[in-house]
């Protein structure tokens, strides 16, 4: 399940290197030049995740100091205490970062696997080469948008969707919460609620 999780992100971020029009024409050497380079833009990721949540426990620190300096001051108790639930939400946000991010290690070893790199490729390819079909009935279900109105990184996510339901027979359900997966992670508000609407009528079509 990891593995498939990973090989999607890295789906992703390699069609985010890809323009995507109607014409494209790739070979198997250039989709390995952007795999590679789409691991590239992963692991610097993670590291600029590592150096955020070491900036940010640097101010829970001080925060809780300050926190702690008020409370043997005239400051309110209740004061001290927005400071200090302040402070522990910031924690748990940086605990959740790291949780995800010292998965890094994983990440390098999982990367150079054969099994990653061909799943990587495999759903770029089939992308790529039905960009057009995919688009199109992807559009049959939207309600009041056209996918080419969507920022890229929405619309490569519901195409990764597509090809996970239709291309490599991946159940529904999974399909649909991997794409929610990705929707979290790199869509904004509006980004996820409208992937999720269409997720859920492409899973209707498919089922019928």
């Amino acid at each position: 399940m990891y593995n498939r999780s990973l090989s999607r992100e890295l789906s992703l971020i390699s069609l985010g290197l890809i323009n995507d029009k109607e014409d494209l024409t790739f070979n198997q050497f250039q989709i390995e030049e952007v795999f590679e380079s789409a691991l590239d833009s992963l692991i610097d990721h993670c590291r600029d995740e590592l150096d955020d949540c070491e900036a940010d426990l640097e101010k829970v620190s001080q925060n809780l100091l300050d926190s702690e300096l008020k409370e043997g001051s005239n400051s309110s108790f209740a004061n001290v205490r927005d400071e200090l639930k302040k402070a522990f939400y910031k924690i748990e946000s940086v605990m959740n970062s790291l949780s995800v991010t010292l998965d890094f290690p994983k990440l390098i070893v999982s990367s150079n696997q054969n099994d990653i790199r061909e799943d990587v490729k495999n759903r770029i390819t089939n992308i790529v080469n039905n960009l057009q079909k995919i688009d199109t009935e992807i559009d049959e279900v939207m309600v009041g948008w056209r996918l080419k109105r969507l920022p890229r990184i929405d619309r490569d996510i519901l195409r990764l969707a597509y090809v996970d339901i239709n291309f490599l027979n991946t159940p529904v359900a999974v399909a649909c919460d991997e794409a929610v997966n990705l929707a979290n992670k790199y869509s904004d508000k509006q980004g996820r609620k409208m992937i999720n609407g269409v997720l859920r009528r492409l899973q209707r079509v498919k089922v019928q």
